[in-house]
């Protein structure tokens, strides 16, 4: 068998031996040991294993593991710099955005294709572009709530809660 490559969280990797079937959720689960891509439904409807592929938000439960050759692949593992959370994963914190957490990997991960490519979506735009990704546990206010938070903090580049925000329990656009 061949030896599949891509980028994956900034770094070349190469994995061996990848079987053709193999979708890029359990590759990266069982092989590359990322197990914060979730695999609910495992039928690309519920979203928790969103990566991003090419700048593209994409359900690893379905996506082959070959098609990623020589991609660029992020995960949610990819996010954190050393002890800081990405501004999203931040956000998703002070919104109050998960309960049990289980899907919140796929939120986040929709979300940061949706602010790659558009830094000041609209409330309907962040709808729209989590609108694969499924919770059972919050509404979906406060996690478009996170999502607004998040790409105000990018466009000031202030990570930080600010004063006005800090204490409350819900953030409101």
């Amino acid at each position: 068998m061949a030896t599949l490559r891509f980028i994956l969280n900034g770094k070349d990797i190469q994995v061996e031996n990848v079987e053709p079937a193999t979708p890029l959720a359990r590759l990266l689960r069982d092989r590359l040991g990322l197990i914060g891509t979730k695999i609910g439904c495992g039928e690309g409807e519920c979203g928790a294993c969103t990566v991003i592929v090419d700048g593209k938000a994409v359900v690893s439960c379905l996506y082959p593991a070959w098609k990623a050759q020589g991609a660029r692949v992020e995960t949610i593992e990819g996010l954190k710099q050393g002890d800081q959370l990405h501004v999203l994963q931040q956000s998703f914190v002070d919104a109050n955005a998960s309960q049990c957490g289980y899907c919140t990997p796929g939120f986040i991960m929709s979300a940061k294709a949706l602010l790659d490519a558009h830094p000041r979506p609209s409330r309907q735009e962040i709808v729209e572009a989590i609108r694969g990704n499924l919770c059972r546990c919050t509404g979906y206010y406060q996690i478009v709530d996170a999502i607004e938070l998040a790409a105000r903090r990018l466009a000031d580049e202030d990570n930080g809660p600010r004063p006005a925000e800090e204490g409350r329990g819900r953030i409101l656009p």
